[in-house]
This record gives C-alpha cells, sequence and structure tokens, in this order.
C-alpha cells in the first residue's frame, strides 16, 4: 500500500497544507486555504494506509467542496459585517434629553453628550426641558425630535 513517495505519504501531504496555508497569508483570498483543507483530509487519508489514487481524489473533492461552499460563505460574512455609522444619520432613532424647551421653531437637546439644536417633528407640539425624546431625523445641525 506504500503510495507516491512510500510510507510517507501523510507527511508530503502534510508539508503541502502547510506550504498552502502559508501562502494564504500573501493572497488573503481563502482559496489556498480551501486546498490546503483539501491536503490535510488526503493526509488523514494517507495516515491510514490508502492508496494514493484515493488520496488525491479525497484531496480533490474536499478542496471543491471547501471552495464551492465554504468559502463562498466565509466571504459573505466577512464582507458584511456591521457598518458604522459616524454621520449624523447614526443618530437617528437615538434617545436625547430636552435642555430648552422645544417647539416647531427651535430648542435645544443633549443628544449623545452633545447640546444640539432641536426642533419638533409636530407642528402643535411644545416639548418641555427634563424631557425625554428620540431622534426622528436630522435636518443639517437640527434634531428633529418627539416625545417618547
Amino acid at each position: 500500500m506504500m503510495g507516491w513517495i512510500g510510507d510517507h505519504d501523510w507527511q508530503a501531504w502534510l508539508v503541502i497544507a502547510l506550504l498552502l496555508a502559508g501562502a494564504e497569508v500573501a493572497t488573503l483570498d481563502l482559496t489556498l486555504l480551501m486546498l490546503a483543507a483539501g491536503a490535510g483530509a488526503a493526509a488523514l487519508v494517507a495516515a491510514l494506509g490508502i492508496g494514493v489514487v484515493l488520496q488525491v481524489l479525497v484531496a480533490v473533492v474536499v478542496a471543491v467542496a471547501m471552495l464551492g461552499l465554504v468559502r463562498p460563505n466565509v466571504i459573505h460574512r466577512l464582507h458584511s459585517g456591521p457598518t458604522l455609522l459616524n454621520t449624523p444619520q447614526a443618530l437617528v432613532g437615538k434617545s436625547a434629553l430636552v435642555l430648552e424647551q422645544v417647539t416647531p421653531h427651535g430648542g435645544r437637546v443633549k443628544l449623545h453628550g452633545e447640546v444640539w439644536s432641536a426642533r419638533s417633528i409636530d407642528e402643535f407640539t411644545t416639548i418641555e426641558p427634563g424631557s425625554a425624546v428620540e431622534v426622528a431625523e436630522i435636518d443639517g445641525a437640527t434634531a428633529v425630535v418627539y416625545e417618547v
């Protein structure tokens, strides 16, 4: 049951897997890592004493499966992480505290640790100091708020 280099087939596959995994660091594409997984699977099969034809077949099947099934999901997760909003629009939905009476024409609120100009979203509503409000939208440098 000797393979392509004798009794040390598993070691050869392991070296191939490590080389591919090491080369992955240069590409960061995850393709070589998937091929390394195939070589690692072949190393396990070789360690069981199974012939070289089956070792190659296992390496190919595992590598193709990893490339087709695992890599796309990993790439999707890496590219669809949470987006960081650091614009004023990120304040929409946040709570604020009324510092000066808020009317449809103006007022002041403490929002995210800062004092903001504010106006009420409803043209007939006046919100008194000390009230809790939420930001409905940001209009320039003014928070448009409603009482909660």
